[in-house]
């Protein structure tokens, strides 16, 4: 009798079948090469997608291919993150239809891969593009080619896909309504609407009509079983978070849904300038009383009427000198003509002294190329133009006012400004409608009570290439330490469209809900857990994964369901 042989524990033999079962996945997690996985990725997506079948290599492009570098360099905005030594996805997917986009994220899986999703690259820590880890173990689902934009006028929506970039949508709107209608969104008109709404997206008409992502009434994801869902199919959970969650943490937007805003034949605007050259005289204290009065009434002045404020460097030549002085600019955009503006200004902020011939009337598409700052009369065709934004270093960060900065505060402001002469201050008033919508209505947590928001800005290019980074880095992160008594706190609040990795981040391989807390409260308030919780039950694998996704937090059956039905 032959001695018996010994017998495969039965978990070595279910581990034993399971990769025969899943190859690709095993192999491609322990390192298979890129053409490997470029050849196998095209079978895939084959398979998936009948009408890529013809020629998936369009679709598919591996860091070998002469297709791959301007591919992914055509949207890094951010310069800093279009050096070499950043790594790269394994592959760059340029789906063109939403059935594309599906077999992308289904054949990302089977490959072991994770998804980030760009539409127009804007992510401000270039996470839509760029990993922090050693191994490029992602691939960058590009949907920029999906843009088309429908406008149902009498119906008061419009359908814009996730690659439309805001100036083309504003541009579709106007047409398609004669002028009748708007959308209250951005000022930067190559930002795409993918990534712009999925953070909540502010802009010049937020105080009349709230966020961009308040006014979406359907949309279309993919999720990470990679099926194509509305807002029906995707449950109100979902379609809660995708409105202000984030970009690319719960599933990949192919399309928005929007409702549109009613918007007057005439809006007016005005942009003036406080030039200080003398310090801690009466020119500085008559600017200090402007800033505070301003500061008291711009968040609740009439909610047609907006008007912001920035500081910058500016530089004056006088021989072989040349000395730095805080210019400080005022900007608006009032929902009407400008004889009702100067009104409105002359009752609420008389210290501004506004005159006729400091505003300008226009419809509402020009104001969107003056708020840009194209001021001199171009034509709205520009706004189609999507290489408009040249692309420049830089680093962004952002806080909010829950109460006035003091003079003490406005002072230091003053004197730090001229510290960089590429850096920039923004501050947007909030109030109006963004006060009133609670603040669980969406991700978005910062309503009632935020007064504005702080922008600290330092852009550099040109000549002043990436050897002045720690220079600038280290004024922009100075600033912001420098505001810590007089912005919010418990926590000090952020935005998500402004993402900043100085906060926190995820971990590969160990993101943990209650460590990601410390930067996603910043972000959402309380609404970082229901957040996780919805992330918990659409990907609780983390298909979506970045240095900032959301992580998921698994709960009971019955939270869940709260979740879900709320």
């Amino acid at each position: 009798m032959e001695p018996s042989r010994p017998r495969l524990p039965l978990l070595l033999l279910l581990l034993h079948f399971s990769l025969l079962a899943s190859p690709c996945s095993a192999r491609w997690r322990d390192g298979g090469g890129v053409g490997d996985l470029r050849e196998s990725f095209l079978r895939c997506v084959a398979r998936r997608s009948p009408a890529t079948a013809a020629d998936p290599s369009r679709l598919v492009h591996a860091p070998g291919d002469a297709s791959y570098p301007s591919l992914l360099d055509s949207t890094i905005q951010n310069l800093r993150f279009a050096s070499p030594r950043t790594p790269r996805p394994a592959l760059v997917l340029t789906p063109v239809t939403a059935d594309e986009v599906r077999a992308c994220v289904v054949c990302c899986r089977a490959h072991g891969l994770t998804v980030r999703a760009r539409s127009g690259g804007h992510d401000y820590e270039g996470l839509s593009y760029r990993s922090l880890g050693r191994s490029p173990r992602f691939a960058v689902v590009d949907v920029a080619a999906l843009r088309a934009v429908r406008v149902d006028a009498a119906r008061g929506v419009a359908r814009a896909e996730a690659g439309a970039t805001l100036g083309e949508l504003y541009y579709a709107v106007a047409e398609g309504s004669g002028g009748r209608l708007g959308f209250p969104a951005g000022i930067c008109p190559t930002v795409c609407v993918g990534g712009h709404l999925s953070g909540g997206g502010f802009g010049p008409m937020m105080r009349k009509y709230g966020l961009a992502a308040d006014n979406v009434v359907d949309a279309e994801v993919v999720d990470a079983e990679g099926r194509l869902l509305d807002r029906a199919a995707m449950g109100e959970g979902l379609f809660w978070a995708i409105r202000g969650g984030g970009g690319g943490s719960v599933g990949i937007i192919v399309s928005w849904t929007v409702n549109l805003v009613p918007v007057p034949a005439v809006v007016s605007a005005f942009t003036v300038h406080r030039l200080l050259l003398r310090r801690g005289g009466h020119d500085e204290q008559s600017l200090l009383r402007l800033l505070t009065k301003w500061q008291a009434v711009a968040h609740a002045l009439p909610d047609n009427l907006f008007v912001k404020m920035s500081m910058e460097a500016k530089t004056i030549n006088d021989g072989d000198d040349s000395t730095r002085h805080p210019l400080v600019t005022f900007k608006s955009l009032f929902l009407g003509n400008c004889s009702d503006m100067i009104t409105q200004i002359d009752h609420h902020l008389p210290e501004l002294g506004i005159k006729p011939t400091d505003c300008r009337e226009m419809n509402w598409l020009q104001s969107m190329l003056y708020s840009y700052g194209y001021t001199n009369g171009q034509p709205a065709e520009v706004l189609l133009d999507r290489t408009l934004q040249p692309k420049d270093y830089y680093k962004i960060k952002l806080d909010y006012l829950t109460s006035p900065i003091p003079t003490p505060g406005l002072i230091e402001l003053l004197t730090k400004i001229v510290e960089d002469e590429d850096g920039s201050i923004d501050i947007d008033p909030q109030g109006g409608e963004m006060s009133r919508i609670p603040e669980s209505g969406t991700p978005y947590a910062h309503r009632s009570g935020y007064l504005y928001n702080l922008q600290y800005f330092v852009k550099w290019g040109g000549d002043k290439n990436v050897s002045y980074e720690d220079d600038h880095l280290s004024w922009v992160r100075g600033l912001h330490e420098l505001m810590t008594p007089y912005v919010s706190k418990n926590p000090r609040a952020a935005y998500i469209n402004y993402r900043d990795l100085d906060l926190g981040q995820n971990v590969e391989g160990n993101t943990s809900y209650e460590e990601a807390r410390v930067w996603g409260e910043k972000y959402f308030r309380g609404n970082f857990r229901r957040l996780a919780m919805v992330k918990g039950e659409v990907d609780p694998d983390q298909l979506f994964w970045s240095e900032q996704s959301i992580p998921p937090l698994v709960v009971s059956t019955r939270d869940a369901g709260l979740v879900s039905d709320s």
